[in-house]
Order: C-alpha cells, then sequence, then structure tokens
C-alpha cells in the first residue's frame, strides 16, 4: 500500500479489505470469541478466498485457479 491519498495504488488493498469486513467479521456475533479462535477463522476464510472464492474479474475463477491457468505456482 502507498501513502494516505493515492487511492490508485491502494485501490486493490482497499476492496479486499472492505470485502474481508463484510464477508467475514460484520454481522457476527465474536463475543466469546478468544484470540485463537479468531485467528483460526480468519486463516479458514483466507484460505476460502484465495482457494474456492470465484471472481467475476478473474472469469469466475478463484484467485489460485487462476493463478495455476497463467502458469505461476500457488
Amino acid at each position: 500500500m502507498s501513502a494516505k491519498g493515492s487511492c490508485g495504488d491502494n485501490a486493490a488493498c482497499e476492496g479486499f479489505f472492505g470485502r474481508l469486513k463484510n464477508e467475514f467479521f460484520r454481522c457476527r456475533d465474536w463475543g466469546g470469541v478468544t484470540t485463537e479462535e479468531f485467528a483460526s477463522r480468519l486463516d479458514a476464510y483466507l484460505r476460502y478466498y484465495r482457494d474456492e472464492r470465484p471472481k467475476q474479474s478473474l472469469g469466475w475463477m478463484s484467485p489460485a485457479c487462476y493463478r495455476r491457468r497463467l502458469g505461476y505456482g500457488v
């Protein structure tokens, strides 16, 4: 991420963190969840996002599938 006010460089990160908050964090009751449990759930979400969640901009493929199709290792 770049300096504050440089929205062109930060757009991808801002978009990702917005989706993370909407899909993972909001509308859930986090009361009673330990730090370790939260970290475990976050790790599971990030793995889902990378390996399974389809994205329209990638031709409805997951990021990992798209990278494999391009010949990059995941």
